[in-house]
């Protein structure tokens, strides 16, 4: 059983950057995809990046717009969000999350708590 703990939320302005993180325990990330969602109190849960165990493929949800970047330090069980230029519109709560890639979906199997980011304008 891995459990995974996000850090580095917090309130931000416009503008700023912070880096999320997201310890894994119990078990390692190597051999699984990574990613990180978000949920706002009036929108479902979306995605915004994903990154493969190797990371030769990622994927990054539409409104990021080449302003976040993840990663991940697989043997240290870290992974991590670059987010540069958030705007009031990216405050959330954060979760990260690891799976398995299975032909053209990734089926998630552990998930962190969640960090709170928000952003003021």
């Amino acid at each position: 059983q891995v459990t995974l703990q996000e850090s580095g939320g917090g309130l931000v302005q416009a503008g700023d950057s912070l880096t999320l993180s997201c310890q894994a325990s119990g078990g390692s990330i190597m051999g699984y995809d990574v990613g990180w969602f978000r949920t706002t109190s009036t929108k479902n849960r979306e995605v915004v990046a994903r990154l493969a165990w190797n990371a030769r493929r990622f994927y990054y949800g539409d409104f990021v717009r080449g302003r976040f970047t993840i990663s991940r330090e697989t043997p240290k069980n870290m992974i991590y969000l670059r987010m540069t230029n958030p705007t009031a519109e990216d405050t959330a709560v954060y979760y990260c999350a690891i799976g398995d890639y299975k032909l053209g979906y990734i089926e998630y199997h552990f998930w962190g708590q969640g960090t709170q980011v928000t952003v003021s304008s």
